[in-house]
Parts: structure tokens; C-alpha cells; sequence
């Protein structure tokens, strides 16, 4: 038992990050505090209200505290330890992939970009870039960018396609972009269209309405009327986006409103975004830990574990709307120092007591957050549903969870792939899928290829490093199960259950046999069986899989293969001439001349490059 006191008599009263861990030395809960003397203190009363904390306290061996300077400080800290350690008693928030923007890139004629990812302030190539955002999926930047399109009629493409351009592409002809690659429009009319779709991102959209009816009425009175209907459409069209995107009822022009639902113990974030004065739409978060056999977290942990792990890495909006009541006056202060050390010159106010029309945008993100969990729920419950029917059918113990099915892929032998897919508690489980390159057999060779992977995934296995599945799929008939027991056999998990699922007459979905590898059982299944739809969707995942990696692979090696023939071209030029026309197609579609101005490349080699590849 875990005695407190000689910890919490010698705890200072400051700031700071605790760490919460048990007898086999695992964190198991990471939390910050104003005060950490107080704020640990209250763990061990008598009273604590979640049978949760309960079992978390029970658990502990013993704490660790940092102390830091100031509660921004924690805040950064505790998201850090959050991510890192991924502690079971944490309420955690997890988006592999970050927000994308908008970028307008720095070239003497900027094209408008969709980037996600790092944002590089400047580079040789491109100057300085400009970025807009987040915005809370890929759908709301396409549709931005194709109504700048619309509006600006700025550019879109490649370097690599703008710099070797002899005639205006479709773009053009369809009236979304001005032709810069020809010379059609000059640097300083373009350079004031792209100032101008700055503004209208940062949300400046009266100033830019103002600037085209100013255009316009010019444009009318020098008797240039043809310009002048140009500005006059520009306005109309930003007008209907006004009248769709824009909202009005918003004291600033970026905001976010946060709601958070509960439905059978799980949990859901709905984040609407405002920027520049536009909805750009919604985003739903199902964090992890919010449920055990303990029972669920208050919504309030689960609003601040949004919080704390949301926004240390996206630069925080000046208003955030929040639907559940919060220790608010903390979180304002460390955004709010967050964003005085990043220079954007704001404070940040967190409202949690909504009135008036605000309240109508929270009652919609509470609306969304509820569709959202009650379409997950009806998801599990279909998807559960599907993995009883696969134990009945297939005669399987009631602790069958994890699955994992194997398949490969090649065209004729070449480039072999082999996937690995997981289907573990109710879902696929994405960030455990893998991918192995398949090398050194005889091309074509589907049983040493099935080897390989086997043996390379389940060495680790057997020696601890991975997590054992109770059931395995081999996506083939009896040669490559039997393969696949030869290997199980050989690193010591024989007792694990093969099952080969051979393809029915003519590939017909539902006409799958089934081969049981402990027993060389047959078995079909109805076509409406759920249990073989199970089947069916981890096979076709796995099959998925393994032919987007091939895909890849295969079009890289051809890319490569064909530069590598040529004697003169290394690594470091056949680099920089993929890089300057974008690809084989590019290389094989320029002249001499062109190639000879790579960096490295001399009229002799362009010379070579051009016949090889021609």
C-alpha cells in the first residue's frame, strides 16, 4: 500500500506535472496542477466520487512531480507525457494526422497549395510561404481552394508543370486561373490578386469587397466594360459565399465551439471551426481510456484532456466556446502565455456560461457530437454482431477478439509485398498494420513469400514483442496454409488457429471455403452469414493493403530502373532531375536543352538521356 504523507508533507505549492505509477514501475496517469501540493492532496480523501479514481489510487506504487515555472509550462508538459507514454487512466486524444491548411507559396507567381504538415516559413525554391488555417478536413480546403479559384483565378499547379508550360492548360480555358505560365497576366496585377485572396482567408472579406466595387466603378467610368463585369462577378460570387459560410453572430472572426456528448460511457468531442468569419465545417473526437470495467470520466476531464492535447500544437483561436463547465481561467492563462510567446499578439477567452446566438452554433456542434457517438455505437453493435457470428460458424471459443490475416502481392513476381492486417476489439485496428518488403526468393514464388512474412511476424511473437492473436486468416488455398503451420510449428505457436480462406469459382464474393489448419476441414458459409462478411471485410482489407504497398513499390522501381540504365546518371542527378519535371513522364516529355539545365547534367549526358529514353 502506497502511504502518501512523506509525499505530500514535503510538496511545494507551485505549478507543475504529476506522474502517477504502479508496482510494475508503468505511468499510470499524468495530470497537471496550479498547486501540486493541493491538487495531489485531493486524491487520497476519503471521499472520492468516481469509483475510477478509486481503482487508479488503489494502484499506485508511488509519485513522481516536476515542478515548472509557470501553469503554461505544465500544460505543455503534461500534453507531452500524454502523447508519449499513453497512460491507461488518461483520457487521450488521439489525430495521426495534422490539420491541413491552405498555403500560397512564395514564387514570383504564387500558386495556392493544399499542405499538411510542417510549415516551412522559407526555402531556396519558394520564399516564404503564407498558411491559412487549420481547417478541420481535406473537403473544406478543396472547396476553399476551388472558390479562390473561382474568385482570385490564381494557380494550382506544379512548379514542375508551371515552368514548362507552352500553352494555357484547361484551368485557363474554364476560367479558373489567369495564365501566369505564358505571360498572360503581368507579376503586379497577379501579385494584388493573391494579396487580395490573403485577405479574404484572414477573414478581411468587406475589405476586399470594398477594393472591387472601388475597381469596378473605375473600370465602368474609363468605358473598360468588359473589366468591369470581371470585378462585378468576383463581388457576386464572394457575396453568395457570404451568404452560405459567413458568420455573423461572432464577436471575432476565428472562434471554436466544442461540445461533448456521452452515450453508454463512451465519449465524443465535436469541434466546430470559425476562421477568417467562415464555418469550415466540423470534426469529431472519440478519445481513448474514456470508459472501463471502472466506470466513465467526468465530461469535464474529458473537455479539459481536449484541451490540454488539442491545442499545444495549433495555434489557439482568440475565442473558444465550450459546452461544458471547465476550470476556464487556468486554461485561458496558459493559452493566452502560450500565445504571447508565439507573437500573435492576442489573449484567448474561454466561454462557458453561452447566451444568446452563440448558443444556437453550441446546440449544433451538441447535435453533431450525438449523431456522431449514436452512428459509432450502431457501428459496434454491427460489427460485434458479426464477430459472434463468426465464432458460432466457426465453432470459436467466446475469447476470440484479435485477428490477423495475411495476403500478398506482386505483378508477374515482381515488387512482392506481403500485408498484415488487425481486426481487435470490434475494429481495425490501423495503426498495427504492416507492410514487409518481400526480397531474395524466386520471383513469383507466393509459398516462400508467405514464409517470409510468417516468420518474420511471428519470431517477434514468440519472443514477447508483440501482442498474440487468437485467431489467424492466410488469404489462400492449402499450399499456403500449409505453409503457414510449418512456420507456426517452427517458432513455438502451433496451438494458434490457421484458417486459409480459399477463393470461391470465378473470385465470387461468398463463395470462399474455409480450410481449418489444426483439423484440414472444409467449410462454406451462406452468402448472408455475418460471420463470413467479417471474413470477408478483413480479407479485402488485408487485400487492400498489400496491393496499395506493391502499387507503390512497383512504380518506384520503375521510376528508378529506367534511370539507372543509363551510364552517367547516379543517385544525386537522377534525384534532381525527378525532382525538376516531377517524375519519369516529365523527364521523358523534355528536350535536350531542358535536361542539359539540371544542375549536373552536361549537353552530352542530356544528349544520352534523351535516346534511352526515347
Amino acid at each position: 500500500m502506497f502511504d502518501p504523507k512523506p509525499l505530500l508533507k514535503n510538496l511545494p505549492n507551485l505549478p507543475g506535472v504529476y506522474r502517477m505509477i504502479n508496482a510494475s514501475e508503468e505511468v499510470i496517469y499524468v495530470g497537471k496542477a496550479k498547486d501540486l501540493k493541493k491538487r495531489v492532496s485531493s486524491y487520497f480523501n476519503k471521499n472520492l466520487v468516481y469509483p475510477r479514481t478509486r481503482m487508479m489510487v488503489s494502484n499506485i506504487a508511488h509519485i513522481e512531480t516536476t515542478v515548472t515555472r509557470n501553469e503554461a509550462e505544465a500544460l505543455l508538459l503534461e500534453n507531452n507525457l500524454i502523447k508519449s507514454l499513453m497512460p491507461r487512466y488518461n483520457v487521450v486524444f488521439r489525430d495521426d494526422k495534422s490539420y491541413p491548411y491552405i498555403a500560397i507559396t512564395g514564387d514570383q507567381f504564387p500558386r495556392l497549395a493544399f499542405h499538411r504538415g510542417a510549415q516551412r516559413q522559407s526555402s531556396k525554391t519558394n520564399g516564404c510561404a503564407q498558411y491559412f488555417g487549420p481547417f478541420p478536413n481535406s473537403v473544406a480546403v478543396r472547396e476553399s481552394i476551388q472558390l479562390l479559384q473561382k474568385v482570385f483565378k490564381l494557380r494550382t499547379c506544379e512548379n514542375t508543370v508551371f515552368s514548362n508550360r507552352s500553352r494555357p492548360c484547361l484551368q485557363y480555358q474554364i476560367q479558373r486561373c489567369t495564365a501566369p505560365c505564358v505571360a498572360y497576366i503581368s507579376t503586379e496585377i497577379y501579385a494584388n490578386d493573391v494579396n487580395m485572396a490573403a485577405l479574404f482567408l484572414n477573414g478581411k472579406t468587406n475589405e476586399v469587397m470594398n477594393t472591387l466595387g472601388d475597381k469596378m466603378n473605375t473600370a465602368a467610368a474609363n468605358q473598360e466594360y468588359e473589366m468591369a463585369t470581371v470585378f462585378r462577378d468576383r463581388m457576386q460570387a464572394l457575396r453568395q459565399v457570404q451568404a452560405k459560410q459567413f458568420v455573423s453572430d461572432f464577436s471575432v472572426s476565428d472562434a471554436d465551439v466544442i461540445a461533448c456528448a456521452s452515450l453508454q460511457s463512451q465519449h465524443c468531442i465535436n469541434l466546430v471551426m470559425i476562421r477568417g468569419g467562415r464555418h469550415l465545417g466540423d470534426k469529431s473526437f472519440f478519445p481513448k481510456n474514456s470508459q472501463d470495467a471502472q466506470g466513465s470520466v467526468a465530461l469535464s476531464e474529458t473537455m479539459e484532456a481536449f484541451l490540454t492535447q488539442h491545442y499545444t500544437a495549433l495555434n489557439t483561436p482568440p475565442m473558444i466556446v465550450c459546452g461544458v463547465e471547465i476550470d476556464s481561467k487556468s486554461f485561458e492563462a496558459a493559452f493566452s502565455e502560450r500565445a504571447s510567446e508565439q507573437k500573435t499578439g492576442r489573449k484567448v477567452k474561454i466561454i462557458t456560461n453561452v447566451i444568446g446566438d452563440k448558443k444556437v452554433w453550441l446546440k449544433m456542434a451538441q447535435t453533431n457530437a450525438e449523431l456522431a457517438l449514436g452512428q459509432r455505437a450502431a457501428t459496434s453493435a454491427n460489427q460485434a454482431a458479426k464477430l459472434i457470428a463468426l465464432r458460432e460458424a466457426l465453432n470459436l471459443p467466446e475469447s476470440t477478439e484479435r485477428i490477423e490475416c495475411f495476403d500478398i502481392s506482386h505483378t508477374m513476381g515482381e515488387a512482392t509485398v506481403g500485408s498484415c492486417v488487425v481486426f481487435d476489439r470490434g475494429d481495425m485496428q490501423n495503426s498495427e498494420y504492416r507492410r514487409y518488403n518481400i526480397t531474395g526468393i524466386t520471383p513469383g514464388d507466393d509459398y516462400a513469400a508467405m514464409r517470409d512474412v510468417l516468420t518474420r511476424r511471428y519470431k517477434k511473437v514468440a519472443a514477447g514483442e508483440g501482442v498474440r492473436p487468437d485467431l489467424v486468416f492466410i488469404d489462400g488455398g492449402k499450399g499456403q496454409l500449409g505453409v503457414a503451420i510449418e512456420v507456426m510449428q517452427e517458432v513455438g505457436l502451433a496451438d494458434i488457429l490457421l484458417i486459409g480462406i480459399a477463393k470461391g469459382e470465378e473470385r465470387r464474393p461468398g463463395l470462399e471455403t474455409m480450410i481449418f489448419g489444426d483439423t484440414g476441414e472444409m467449410l462454406n458459409l451462406e452468402k448472408d452469414n455475418q460471420g463470413l462478411h467479417l471474413l470477408q471485410q478483413i480479407r479485402d482489407e488485408a487485400h487492400r493493403f498489400a496491393i496499395t504497398g506493391h502499387r507503390a513499390k512497383r512504380a518506384k522501381a520503375r521510376i528508378t530502373s529506367s534511370l539507372q540504365d543509363i551510364e552517367g546518371v547516379g543517385a544525386k542527378r537522377r534525384k534532381a532531375l525527378l525532382t525538376r519535371f516531377g517524375g519519369l513522364d516529365g523527364i521523358k516529355s523534355a528536350s535536350m536543352d531542358e535536361l542539359a539545365q539540371v544542375e549536373g547534367v552536361s549537353k552530352a549526358l542530356a544528349e544520352k538521356i534523351y535516346e534511352q529514353l526515347h
